[in-house]
């Protein structure tokens, strides 16, 4: 089993389908074992006979699911896509994704 941390508490926490992998979630989500809510990121083993000619054995990879489902499937993207698209969210590339104050407020309510 590994670990699900927020940057202020650590607990167990296991995906079916990368159960040893420490998740790491936004520091500003609930930690709470049965509110789970939020995307959450775990370093992954180096690539493997990856299939995109692009990721080479031995890059270094990134794993991404969601914390609601421990059956939720595992996205493995390499670090280098990852900060790509985390440079693309600083610079408000997708902001039309971003919640609006209503749904923010909806969702703070089901707590």
């Amino acid at each position: 089993m590994g670990t699900l941390t927020n940057a202020r508490t650590t607990i167990p926490y296991g995906n079916w389908t990368a159960p040893h992998l420490n998740w790491r979630k936004a520091g500003r989500t609930d930690l709470d074992p049965i509110l789970k809510d939020c995307v959450i990121l775990a370093e992954a083993p180096p690539a493997k006979n990856h299939p995109h000619h692009g990721i080479p054995d031995g890059t270094r990879m990134i794993a991404i699911s969601d914390d609601k489902d421990p059956a939720a499937p595992v996205l493995l993207m390499s670090r280098v896509e990852v900060t790509k698209f985390f440079d693309g969210v600083i610079a408000g590339d997708f902001d039309e994704f971003r919640a609006t104050k209503d749904e923010l407020d909806a969702a703070a309510a089901t707590i």
